[in-house]
C-alpha cells in the first residue's frame, strides 16, 4: 500500500512537469507551489524523519545506516579532499589572484546560493561552472567537472556553508522560469533502456534497496554534494552524480555542465530551499 501511494503521489508530482519554452508557457510556472508540493510529499511519506535530516540521504531512511554514518563521520573518508580543497582555494594563481577574487564574500559560506540564474547570460550557473570560469579568467586551465580537484574545491566551499539553508532564487524572468521547468521535466522524464526517470528511484522508491544500495530521497539530495562514494573509491561532484545516474539506467549521459544538467540542478536545489547544506558527504 505504501508503495502504491508513493507511485500515485509521484505521478501527481510528475503531472506538474510540463515544458516551458517561451514566455507564455513560463507564465504558468509556479516554483513556489512546486517546491511546497515537493517538500510536503516527502514530509508526509516519511513523517518520522526530521525535515533537516533529509539532506543525509539514505542515512535518514534507516536507523542502522544512520548509526554507521555517525561513526564514519568521526573520521570521514572525504577529509583528504577537504584539506586539499582548502589548500587549493587559498593558493594564488600565476597572476597572484585567488578564487576568493571571483566570488562574493571571498567564496566563503556561499554554497547555498548556487546554482543561480545569470540574467545577462540567460542561463543557470552552477558552482562547478563558476569555479572553472574563475580559473580561465585568471589564465588557468579548467579542471575536470566530475572529480579530483573540482570535487576537492567544492567540498571545501560546501564545508564553509554547512548548516546554512539552501537559498536559491528564481528571478522574475521567463528564461529563469523556463530553466526551472526544463529541469523539472528532465527529472520526471523516463529515458534509457531501463525506462527510468530520476523520480523512479528518488521519489517513488526512497528507502528501498537496489542491490546493496539504499535509495536516497530526492529532497535535499544535492545539499550533501560533493560526496565520497565507496563505489567510486573517491570523491564525486554533482556532475559526476548526474552522469553516473544516466549510465546506471543505460541512458546516454550528457556532457557535464550541459544545459540539461544545469537546469535539473537548478530545479532540485530550489525545491530544497530551507534545508541545510550538509556537504561534503559520504555514501556507500
Amino acid at each position: 500500500m505504501k508503495r502504491h501511494a508513493a507511485i500515485l503521489l509521484g505521478s501527481a508530482l510528475a503531472a506538474l512537469a510540463c515544458p516551458a519554452t517561451d514566455a507564455a508557457a513560463a507564465d504558468k510556472v509556479d516554483p513556489v507551489a512546486d517546491a511546497k508540493a515537493f517538500q510536503n510529499f516527502f514530509f508526509q511519506k516519511f513523517p518520522d524523519v526530521k525535515h533537516e535530516d533529509f539532506v543525509n540521504g539514505p542515512y535518514s531512511m534507516d536507523e542502522g545506516l544512520k548509526r554507521q554514518w555517525q561513526e564514519k563521520e568521526e573520521f570521514p573518508p572525504y577529509e583528504f579532499a577537504l584539506e586539499a580543497g582548502k589548500d587549493m582555494f587559498s593558493t594564488p594563481f600565476k597572476n597572484g589572484k585567488t578564487y576568493a577574487d571571483c566570488f562574493p564574500n571571498g567564496g566563503i559560506g556561499i554554497r547555498q546560493n548556487y546554482p543561480y540564474f545569470d540574467e545577462k547570460e540567460g542561463k543557470v550557473v552552477t558552482l562547478e561552472l563558476a569555479l572553472n570560469r574563475c580559473r580561465e579568467a585568471n589564465g588557468e586551465a579548467p579542471y575536470s567537472y566530475v572529480k579530483d580537484e573540482m570535487a576537492s574545491l567544492t567540498a571545501y566551499m560546501a564545508y564553509t556553508s554547512r548548516g546554512k539553508p539552501m537559498d536559491i532564487k528564481i528571478p522574475d524572468d521567463p528564461r529563469a522560469l523556463a530553466a526551472f521547468e526544463n529541469g523539472k521535466r528532465y527529472f520526471y522524464s523516463r529515458r534509457g533502456q531501463m525506462n527510468f526517470s530520476c523520480a523512479s528511484c528518488h521519489v517513488q522508491s526512497p528507502g528501498e534497496r537496489i542491490r546493496a544500495e539504499t535509495l536516497a530521497p530526492a529532497l535535499g539530495i544535492l545539499n550533501a554534494m560533493p560526496i565520497y562514494r565507496s563505489e567510486w573509491s573517491g570523491m564525486g561532484t554533482t556532475s559526476r552524480r548526474f552522469v553516473t545516474c544516466n549510465s546506471q539506467t543505460r541512458a546516454v549521459p550528457f556532457e557535464p555542465q550541459s544545459d540539461e544538467y544545469r537546469d535539473v540542478e537548478y530545479f532540485l536545489s530550489y525545491v530544497a530551499n530551507g534545508l541545510p547544506i550538509s556537504g561534503p558527504g559520504a555514501r556507500p
